[in-house]
């Protein structure tokens, strides 16, 4: 076991105590290891590099019309509370002689996913990092997520969406963007 994993689990043990949780206790004897797997688990992203994931599959290619991968899904924990958020996202870019293997841009999504978010951010770091790699003529990206910070605590609203967009270049034209909607939107 390396000292993270160990520091992990002591914290979550403690954390169980605090509670007033009996941490001896059969059930959740071996709660803080499996706590503390599932967090590095959960937050694998902060040891990856989506640029490199991206320019391992560049390829020149004279296309220059709207590509568009919907539907991702993701899952992720909210910064402010370390619950879960979770819904879709909806990437589309206009190449500018370079395209990219259509699975990179997922693999993208998941690991800014796999690191303590909020939805905002992650909409621009998606758009961003395909932006800045590809230098394409425009990117766009919609992200709808459930939030169970709102759904558990706080205001208890159960089935609200949050949806958040970022986009530059060519998709800031309303009928680029409109374009991307009608495609995503099916």
């Amino acid at each position: 076991m390396d000292q993270n994993q160990a520091e992990l689990e002591q914290l979550i043990q403690r954390m169980l105590q605090l509670i007033g949780e009996d941490d001896q206790r059969e059930g959740l004897a071996k709660t803080p290891g499996r706590v503390a797997h599932a967090m590095r688990q959960l937050t694998r992203g902060y040891e990856l590099d989506p640029a490199e994931v991206l320019n391992s599959a560049k390829f020149r290619e004279d296309y220059r019309q709207m590509v568009v991968v919907k539907d991702i899904e993701f899952h992720s924990l909210c910064e402010h509370h370390i619950l879960p958020f979770f819904g879709k996202v909806h990437i589309g870019y206009i190449p500018d002689g370079q395209i990219v293997g259509l699975s990179k841009l997922p693999r993208v999504v998941d690991i800014f996913s796999h690191r303590l978010q909020v939805q905002e951010r992650f909409t621009t770091q998606i758009r961003r990092c395909i932006e800045e790699t590809l230098q394409p003529r425009g990117v766009i990206v919609v992200v709808e997520a459930q939030h169970l910070c709102m759904q558990m605590r706080g205001v208890t609203k159960q089935g609200a969406v949050t949806q958040t967009i970022d986009y530059c270049g060519d998709f800031a034209q309303a009928d680029k963007r409109q374009e991307f909607f009608n495609l995503i939107r099916g």
